[in-house]
């Protein structure tokens, strides 16, 4: 695969990214089971894509996260929450970070 064909899938993944992390923001601001389980799925979804891809640093706060809501859904761990969201918002700095790396180099 050329350079640019790689480069225009990490943008396409960049962008689907920042729109979970979106929801994922939205998500942490109702406590339902629903919304946990639905957190929980968009970070695995990170996790696995983010290493595919190359962003190491995404796929490793996505892991986490996930982890964290785990914790969450045992009922365990005062702090969870704040934990989950300082994840979410180095995730949001680094799909802005890569995203502007990307840019970059077109």
């Amino acid at each position: 695969m050329v350079d640019h064909e790689l480069d225009e899938l990490r943008r396409e993944f960049l962008t689907e990214a920042q729109e979970k992390v979106s929801e994922m923001e939205s998500t942490l601001s109702t406590e339902s089971a629903d919304s946990l389980d639905r957190l929980a799925y968009l970070a695995h979804q990170l996790k696995g894509s983010g290493g595919s891809y190359g962003y190491q640093r995404i796929s490793t706060d996505a892991a986490e996260i996930e982890k964290a809501v785990e914790r969450m859904t045992k009922g365990g761990g005062a702090g969870v929450r704040e934990k989950i969201r300082l994840h979410v918002e180095s995730l949001r700095a680094e799909i802005s970070r890569s995203t502007e790396e990307l840019s970059a180099r077109a």
